[in-house]
């Protein structure tokens, strides 16, 4: 069998998916490392060398990893590149703009252009107008013009390109990725594009097994109410129709203020929430003081696969890791 393609993978469930689909021919390089935020990251000088040696680059696209659009158009110069974001049968969901959730949010997540954008308006902005801008601008602002749209660029998550960019937990648009990821590697290798496509085929069935065995640990909890640290898990809730109640932070780097958190711990005491889900790289003490007077219990979840090792059983592990911690915690 001919070598592989130098291929290179933004973070590690997409590398996971691209490290399945060459199986057998050859490995993709990680560029975003386990543990570190996507948002905001330095590359290294062995992650550089990837991007310039990379025949194919696969990534999520500028929403999750604004820095990376420069670095790979000035390293990877003669790469194809695949912004995952943009391909044709991807589920996008918008911005959720608001700290507490309705269960409306959820409710028709095929059609989401301006209706849901304004469903979120109007919830957010009818009760507490400006208030909401000032809670972001509590986090280290105190200016409540341009500069909170500034803190968001700066902080580049929701902050935002017009979609939520953590697609990536919808094993519906991980399925669809695997075919795309294969035809990209057929197109650049197509001496191995029928190890691709079996590949990508033999994933898409384990992603089925994966779907209904998630939704089998989940469905005894069915009901529960949970809040999770910040906004970034609604394809995975939409996908197994499992609602959050709400975020205690919007933003990927940045602290709730004291209004959201006083908002939160309402919403807890008020709907009898009954879990609060924290992350590996954010501050506990965030979560111990939203818990203080309240009796939810807590549990640790990761989106980006940070305790595990990269590779092909990443991706997998980590749906399976998230729906199991939910399982517990409620």
């Amino acid at each position: 069998m001919a070598d592989g393609p130098n291929v290179a993978v933004d973070i590690a469930p997409i590398h996971s998916l691209v490290a399945r689909v060459m199986e057998g021919v050859g490995a993709p390089k990680l560029i975003v490392q386990p543990g570190a935020s996507p948002h905001e990251y330095s590359l290294r000088p062995s992650e550089a060398s990837a991007l310039q040696d990379a025949d194919l680059v696969f990534w999520i696209g500028e929403d999750l990893t604004p820095w990376m659009a420069d670095a790979v158009e000035t390293l990877a110069t003669d790469a194809s590149v695949t912004t995952l974001l943009d391909t044709d049968g991807t589920k996008l969901l918008d911005f959720r703009e608001d700290a507490l959730f309705e269960a409306h949010d959820h409710d028709d997540h095929d059609d989401h252009g301006d209706e849901e954008h304004a469903e979120a308006k109007e919830h957010d902005h009818d009760d507490h107008g400006d208030e909401e801008h000032a809670d972001h601008d509590d986090h280290g602002h105190d200016d409540h013009t341009d500069e909170e749209h500034a803190e968001h660029d700066d902080h580049h998550d929701h902050a935002h390109g017009e979609h939520d960019p953590h697609a990536w937990l919808s094993p519906e648009n991980a399925s669809t990725w695997l075919n795309v990821i294969a035809a990209q590697l057929s197109a650049a290798d197509p001496d191995n594009a029928g190890a691709y496509f079996a590949n990508a085929a033999a994933a898409r069935s384990e992603m089925e097994t994966l779907i209904a065995e998630v939704s089998a640990i989940l469905d005894p909890v069915r009901g529960g109410n949970f809040i999770v640290f910040h906004d970034a898990y609604q394809y995975f809730e939409t996908d197994f129709d499992f609602p959050a109640s709400g975020a205690i932070s919007l933003g990927d780097a940045t602290d709730p203020s004291p209004a959201r958190i006083a908002e939160i711990q309402e919403r807890i005491r008020e709907e009898g929430v009954d879990c609060v889900l924290a992350e590996p790289q954010f501050n506990p003490n965030i979560v111990t003081t939203v818990l203080d007077g309240t009796e939810a219990k807590t549990g640790v979840i990761d989106p980006l696969g940070a305790e595990l090792e990269p590779g092909a059983a990443l991706y997998p592990q980590l749906i399976r890791n998230m729906a199991t911690t939910l399982a517990n915690c409620l």
